[in-house]
């Protein structure tokens, strides 16, 4: 180690890796993620894709970003703003520039910033030359020159060298937070077993990136960020989309039963149906339909003869799937509708974040057609929030949506790998063969008001259901207005009764709060550190975030009436608010709302609920 180079002690640190679609930032981002999870640092991710298909390279709008929030506390959020921020062409630092803190460490590709490249970013002058750059440390670094220099004598073509520029940039920053290369050179190895001499060129390069960066002065500091005190046991870090995945390998198993996922592809919710489809080892079968009223039609079909039936999708597509999931509720069949949501309307934003669905999801049916809505607040929790929909699925003989967004399930965190025997049992109220002779197709639970199952098959329970009204008593076509408004009632008393056996609604922090923020799903962590930043400014505030919207939980207006001033912060233009407000008579509820396809910026929360004091 130079005898110049300077150590730094950091509690917590952002890095942002930018460049154009093509660049590989997201396989950098997750790679120095990783080999932080595994030196023991908590971590955030943040994927940034671009919104359109192919957007021209060099361009604004065909920018891809990461980025990653390591600490050495458990971390929440990816972080506002960055400590460090890689940027391979200016289209990269025109678009990422604003989430650079004051005084942080730009590492810019020198051979992107040509004349053309410059113009392409909506620069009119080159931005090294420029005075708006005088606040940061720019480390300026001829990264494809050094590359094709690293690889001469490699025998690859000209685009496989440049290719591999990423590789050196990863190489500086592992060297930046004196991190060795092992894991990506592990990872590089095996992923391109077949191909060795790729495999041979990108270590060479990220090696090239580790040496460079030891060897310049530009670079003469280490940041060091020390592991989090966390719970022992095995960790990994997930995505929230794999997390989902996974959730439902769990529950299937937990309920013994088969898993069956039918689905049509859609940003940002196509990760689950592949991650499922790599799961016939353990008996899942996955459908990629036509469209996406196919994909739900077949996974209610597939409930139908005793599958834990799964549907994934995104806003335009729970819409589509609208119909369908009516008669999931009318069959009264478990089935669970993961929507990803994303920025809308329409096609919208298909790779941002967003909120704007939540309404959608409860009532965005024909008819009187209730149904559960639970929402997972974080990468690692999409594993037991899809656990958890499962379970009230089958137990409850209902459709539920699973909410999530575009950031969590593209985001990761370290996860603690679980222990399934904690988790709870999962009972689909089968229908017992000593009442075969009595039986009919909506018999209930006298207790849960929930109609028993009874797969096709099983001698003596003979059955039709469907899309049109049937008679309570008998399970035949009924047109009676009595029977019709019985059984509306039925099913929507079924859906409250799922809260008698749901957790209530917590509070963290401050018992004596002033404030009392509230949210839902993937905002947690955000709001979670506005709430720690308020309070350790002497300020009281509180967090209760959402993890079931329908049933809300039993306490939910008990613990809204005791706080005078509440403020709701969703991403979109108040729909939870709007819910509570008609859910809970004689509250008054102040509203912080931002659709912007990005997460929240907790110092502007913070900035927002100080005024609410």
């Amino acid at each position: 180690m130079s005898e110049k180079t300077e150590v730094i002690d950091k509690k917590d640190i952002v890095i942002r890796f930018s460049g154009d679609s093509g660049d590989g930032m997201q396989l950098t981002g997750q790679q120095f993620s990783d080999a932080a999870a595994l030196f023991g640092n908590g971590v955030s991710t943040f994927p940034d894709y671009p919104a359109e298909i192919r957007a021209p390279q060099g361009t604004v709008g065909g920018v891809s970003g990461f980025q990653v929030h390591i600490g050495n506390d458990p971390i929440k959020t990816p972080g506002d703003f960055a400590d460090v921020l890689v940027a391979m062409n200016p289209a990269a630092l025109k678009a990422n520039l604003r989430w650079a803190k004051k005084g942080a460490t730009i590492i810019v590709n020198l051979d992107a910033f040509t004349d053309k490249n410059i113009e392409k970013a909506g620069y009119k002058e080159n931005p090294l030359e420029d005075a708006v750059l005088q606040d940061y440390n720019v480390v300026p670094v001829k990264i494809t020159t050094l590359t094709e220099e690293a690889l001469k004598d490699s025998g690859l073509d000209q685009k496989s060298i440049v290719k591999c520029k990423n590789m050196f940039a990863l190489g500086m920053i592992y060297w930046m937070f004196d991190r060795t290369v092992d894991h990506t050179r592990d990872f590089i190895n095996q992923k391109f077993a077949k191909k060795p001499e790729i495999a041979s060129a990108n270590v060479k390069v990220l090696e090239s990136g580790f040496n460079y960066a030891s060897n310049v002065h530009a670079l003469a500091v280490h940041f060091n960020v020390a592991p989090a005190q966390i719970e022992k046991g095995r960790y990994r870090t997930i995505t929230g989309n794999k997390a989902t995945a996974w959730g439902f390998l769990a529950a299937a198993e937990k309920a013994n039963l088969p898993l069956f996922c039918g689905s049509y592809p859609i940003t940002p919710a196509t990760d689950i149906l592949q991650e499922l489809a790599l799961r016939r080892d353990l008996g899942v079968k996955t459908y990629q339909a036509e469209d996406e009223i196919a994909g739900i039609c077949t996974s209610i079909g597939a409930s139908y003869v005793g599958n834990l039936a799964i549907t994934t999708t995104s806003g335009p597509g729970l819409a589509l799937k609208s119909e369908a999931a009516g008669l999931a509720v009318m069959a009264e069949l478990p089935l669970v509708i993961v929507d990803v949501q994303r920025g809308g309307p329409s096609t919208g934003l298909p790779t941002k974040t967003e909120q704007s669905d939540l309404l959608q999801a409860l009532y965005g049916r024909n008819g009187e057609s209730p149904m559960p809505v639970i929402a997972a607040t974080s990468p690692t929790n999409c594993f037991d929030a899809a656990y958890m929909a499962c379970k009230i699925a089958l137990e409850h003989m209902t459709p539920v949506v699973l909410l999530t967004d575009a950031y969590i399930a593209n985001g990761s965190a370290a996860w603690r790998l679980p222990d399934l025997n904690t988790y709870p049992s999962i009972c689909p109220p089968y229908v017992k063969l000593e009442v075969a002779d009595s039986w009919t197709p909506f018999q209930r639970d006298p207790q849960t008001g929930v109609r028993y199952w009874a797969t096709p098959g099983t001698p003596g329970f003979m059955h039709r259901i469907g899309g049109l009204e049937k008679s309570n008593e008998t399970g035949a076509i009924s047109t009676e207005p009595e029977n019709h408004f019985l059984m509306t009632k039925l099913r929507a008393e079924k859906v409250e009764k799922i809260a008698d056996s749901l957790p209530p609604l917590t509070v963290e922090g401050d018992p004596d709060a002033d404030l009392l923020i509230v949210g839902f799903g993937g905002t947690y962590g955000h709001l979670h550190s506005a709430m720690d930043q308020l309070n350790a400014m002497g300020k009281k505030a509180a967090l209760a975030h959402f993890r079931v919207i329908n049933p809300l939980p039993k306490n939910t207006a008990e613990v809204l009436r005791k706080y005078k001033t509440i403020v709701v912060a969703e991403q979109n233009m108040g729909q939870l608010a709007g819910y509570l407000r008609m859910k809970v008579e004689g509250i008054h509820l102040h509203q912080f709302n931002q659709v912007k396809g990005q997460p929240f910026v907790v110092k502007e929360l913070v900035e927002a609920f100080s005024q609410l004091f």
